[in-house]
Parts: structure tokens; sequence; C-alpha cells
């Protein structure tokens, strides 16, 4: 049996990096997904991939800051599957336009807010009604080392991220009496496709982390733990996946 057998997850940033590490895991561990992303094509490639090794995969191409895209992607996911049990709210990122507060672009905080923020807050709004329904469930929040950590150079995504892990907070203690677990995971720097392309060698988070960078397959795991009945009696907690960095 796997550690997901039965269970219905929606996940967010599906089609690469850590969304799509996991989305590989928890396939293999029973799960069956609806996967929302906004690149269309990688997402549906990665669907074909799952179904294709014997797994039950529903792609939705959602942009997370849309309201009205998001709500309609959580009712298709309930739809095909009989509802859910598991959201990953795990779509974010930030740009190489971030930078100081008070040197950045307005519409760059925007952005970050939008992405990383507001995307979760619209899963977990349009998610948790699905989950009482379930009878309870679990929420993954995506945070990031910078919200732990007092760091320089990406205020806006550190902003937004910062929001997560309150967010994440308030939600596990206010939903915790519908059995609905709420927790995050915050990765340090993770050698995805996006990251290997914006980051420097000698970038100080980098260079600080003892058992050196993360690759997206590190974080699958944890999310596979923070899913299953396994942390039934874990709510509210911010994992760090950070290689130490955030203990130095």
């Amino acid at each position: 049996m796997g550690r997901l057998d039965g269970k219905r997850a929606l996940i967010t940033g599906s089609a690469s990096g850590i969304g799509r590490a996991t989305a590989r895991l928890f396939a293999k561990e029973g799960a069956r997904l609806t996967l929302c992303d906004i690149k269309a094509k990688e997402n549906d490639q990665l669907a074909e991939e799952i179904l294709d090794m014997g797994g039950e995969a529903l792609s939705i191409h959602v942009d997370v800051g849309d309201p009205e895209a998001m709500q309609t992607a959580f009712q298709q996911a309930a739809t095909a599957f009989g509802g859910l049990d598991v959201i990953y709210n795990n779509a974010g990122g930030a740009t190489g336009n971030d930078g100081l507060i008070t040197e950045i672009e307005l519409d760059e905080f925007w952005h970050a807010i939008r992405l990383n923020l507001f995307g979760a807050v619209l899963g977990c709004r349009y998610g948790i009604p699905h989950l009482i329904e379930a009878g309870g469930g679990a929420i993954i929040n995506s945070a990031s080392i910078r919200a732990l950590i007092g760091t320089s150079g990406a205020d806006a995504y550190t902003a937004a991220k910062g929001g997560i892990v309150t967010l994440t907070r308030a939600l596990a203690l206010q939903w915790a009496h519908a059995r609905i677990r709420v927790n995050a995971i915050s990765p340090g720097v993770v050698l995805t496709d996006r990251v290997r392309g914006l980051l420097s060698d000698d970038d100080p988070i980098r260079l600080k982390t003892p058992l050196g960078p993360s690759e997206p397959e590190d974080a699958a795991p944890l999310a596979v733990y923070l899913a299953s009945d396994e942390s039934r009696q874990v709510t509210g907690a911010i994992l760090p996946m950070d290689g130490g960095a955030s203990v130095v």
C-alpha cells in the first residue's frame, strides 16, 4: 500500500521544480492528482507521464492569481475525483526584477504578492470547503527561508512568503475543529531550473548552507509526510528544508 492511497490531492505549480517532483512521488504513493499550472504543455505532459505509470491525474491550465479560474479548478477536481483531501499551494517564485524595497518597481511587489501569497489564499479559500466536506484533510503551503531569517535582495518575495507563514499558523488554529491540518514547507536554495538561472555561485544563502543546496526531489518526501495520516497531529508547523541555512 502507498502512503497516500485513496487521497485526492490538488497541487499548484505542478509543471516544474518542487511541484513536479512532488506530483511524481504523490502518484507513486497512490494519490489521485489534480495538477494545476499556467504552463499547459508541461503540465499535460506530466499528467500523461503519471497516467502511463498507472496513476490518476487531471491537468488543469490555471493562473493561481485568478479567483474565477481557481474556483473552477477546485470544482473540476472535486467533480473528477469525488472530493479533495489534500491541497498543496506550491506555486510561487521570484523574478530577476526583485530587489531592495527602495528600488524595485511597485508592479514587481504586486506580482510577487499575487503569485506567492494571493494564490495560496485562493487555494485555501476554495479548497477548505471541500476538505470540510471530506471530514478533514491537509493543506500544505510553500514558504521560504527568506521568511524565517533576515536576507537581502528579494524584498517583494520575502514579504509574500512572510505572509504565507502567518497565514499558515492562523488557518491551523481556525480550522483544527474541522480536522484540517495546515502546515508549510520552508525551502532554502533549491536548484530548480528557474533558480539555477537566477542564483549566483556566491549568493549569501547558498554559501551559508551547511549541507549545500537542495534538489526539488528533496522536498517531495516532506510533502508526502504532511499529506499523509502520519502527520495527523501536526498542524501550524513551518518545516525548514534548507540544508541547515536557517540555523547558522
